[in-house]
């Protein structure tokens, strides 16, 4: 994850390279020429809603291609059609909170809710991922929590 590494000491003489792809850098240790062949790809991943980032984000960007990427509820849609959970009730409160949340940076994704057991495991899920960080994204608006704990929200999402 970008964000999390000290991008100098982890791609040292790379971060020119990946932007000049058609030169050599000798290496700080022994000189020997170094280049990226043009058939590599670095894929990073990088949490947005990290503001300690802003400052290097203007280098990066001019080394990388930045693909948002979004809450796919049809991912939910396909992926449940094999496990029989119905999903439909809990993608609306999901978008409702995303909705709530107001903005893409933060909004709740998918990726807890991809389980074979959900049924069984949402509860847990809902009460130990989600509540927690909707208490700190709300933290001075308790109202909009309450609003979304699993007691409130259960009979919206179970059948």
């Amino acid at each position: 994850e970008i964000n999390r590494a000290n991008l100098s000491r982890v791609f040292g003489e790379l971060m020119y390279l990946l932007e000049y792809r058609d030169r050599e850098v000798p290496l700080a240790g022994d000189g020997r020429p170094f280049s990226i062949p043009a058939n590599v790809r670095i894929i990073g991943t990088m949490n947005t809603a990290d503001r300690s980032i802003a400052l290097v984000d203007h280098a990066l960007r001019r080394r990388f291609a930045f693909i948002p990427l979004r809450p796919k509820f049809e991912i939910l849609r396909e992926y449940h059609s094999r496990t029989g959970f119905p999903i439909e009730n809990l993608i609306n409160v999901l978008s409702k909170l995303n909705t709530q949340i107001g903005d893409p940076n933060f909004e709740v994704g998918i990726s807890f809710f991809i389980r074979e057991n959900l049924a069984q495991d949402l509860g847990d899920i809902w009460e130990m991922e989600i509540e927690p960080y909707l208490e700190e994204y709300f933290f001075d608006q308790p109202g909009i929590v309450n609003e979304f704990r699993w007691a409130k929200v259960k009979g919206e999402i179970l059948p």
